[in-house]
């Protein structure tokens, strides 16, 4: 375990941090990056991981930044992103650390995600479909063209071509455009279906105002596809996007 540090992007996340006790404590590398929590986040962090560095930034710097800011502190072989809403097991890490080891030219590897029910989730997609969410499931360790941010370990060295997130995605689609940056460089990413994460999703962040947060997560989502679309596509294209997202927004209100 002395390979990889683990990354966890928080922001009042003090309400979940708990989940990633087993796996943090084990791992000798922990980097905390907090998005200006108000809820003591930060400070349960230090008391339940001791060794672990915690980031405190000032305001919210958006899921793929603060990613970046603890990148760039990383001085081992690899790096597994962890959402604090996901737990990995243990033997779950070293799985996918045996993965990489056996094949040195992938950049990124991700387990599986479940629901706590055990639900499979689809946080994948297929290198002939990457525009498709769906596809079918995964049967062995397989290349794929797209996995969620929620659970990612990367190869540290390969990231070199590609760079890490793109800061003008706040919230959402940072995972979809570093995934398809790696897949145009020609840098594989593989799931591990044997190695499951339990993902309790869209309970990373909680507030006194749950609909601010469900109202924020809208506005990041179409704010960043709109991005999305501008950056990988065409201009043209984000602008009928733009009228659509409009439009549809002024019917959804009353």
């Amino acid at each position: 375990m002395a390979d990889v540090t683990v990354v966890v992007v928080t922001h009042e996340s003090v309400h979940c941090v708990g989940a990633l006790d087993d796996l943090l404590k084990s791992c000798p590398h922990v980097i905390v990056s907090d998005n200006a929590s108000t809820d003591g986040t930060p400070t349960v962090a230090r008391q339940q991981w001791p060794g672990a560095r915690v980031l405190e930034h000032q305001r919210n710097l958006g899921f793929g930044a603060a990613n970046n800011r603890a990148l760039a502190l990383v001085k081992t072989p690899f790096a597994l992103l962890l959402n604090p809403d996901c737990t990995l097991s243990v033997e779950g890490l070293r799985e996918l650390l045996r993965a990489a080891s056996a094949m040195v030219d992938v950049a990124l590897f991700a387990p599986q995600l479940v629901s706590p029910t055990g639900r499979l989730e689809v946080n994948y997609r297929w290198p002939k479909t990457a525009w498709n969410p769906m596809g079918p499931p995964a049967s062995g360790m397989t290349c794929v063209g797209f996995v969620c941010g929620a659970a990612m370990l990367l190869r540290m060295e390969l990231f070199e071509q590609t760079g890490f997130f793109d800061e003008r995605f706040f919230l959402y689609y940072e995972d979809d455009d570093l995934c398809l940056r790696l897949f145009q460089a020609g840098l594989p990413m593989v799931l591990v279906p044997e190695v499951k994460a339990i993902h309790r999703s869209r309970s990373s962040s909680k507030g006194s105002r749950p609909w601010r947060n469900e109202y924020g997560r809208g506005f990041h989502h179409a704010q960043s596809k709109l991005t999305f679309t501008a950056k990988h596509r065409s201009a043209d294209e984000a602008y009928r996007l733009r009228r659509k997202l409009l439009f549809t927004t002024s019917v959804a209100l009353p």
